[in-house]
């Protein structure tokens, strides 16, 4: 573990003081907890950033093709009314 000096303005600091007493955690924890989170998240976003663009695009160019219907596209029974 590595050691990091924060400074907080007091009102931050009461806030998550606050959370921390909730999870039975010291500030420092808390801090480290949430900050975990935040990266891991962010690597999560990433991840599927990179399969979105994975998907090979599809041209724009031929023959213009017709929309489907909207019965097509939404021929569900949840989306059905009764």
């Amino acid at each position: 573990m590595r050691s990091v000096t924060v400074t907080l303005d007091e009102e931050t600091f009461a806030k998550a003081r606050l959370r921390a007493a909730e999870r039975n955690l010291s500030v420092p924890r808390f801090l480290c907890e949430v900050l975990a989170e935040e990266l891991r998240q962010g690597d999560a976003y990433d991840v599927a950033f990179r399969a979105w663009l994975a998907v090979p695009s599809f041209a724009l160019k031929g023959a213009p093709q017709t929309y489907p219907k909207r019965e097509e596209l939404y021929d569900r029974a949840l989306l059905r009314r009764r």
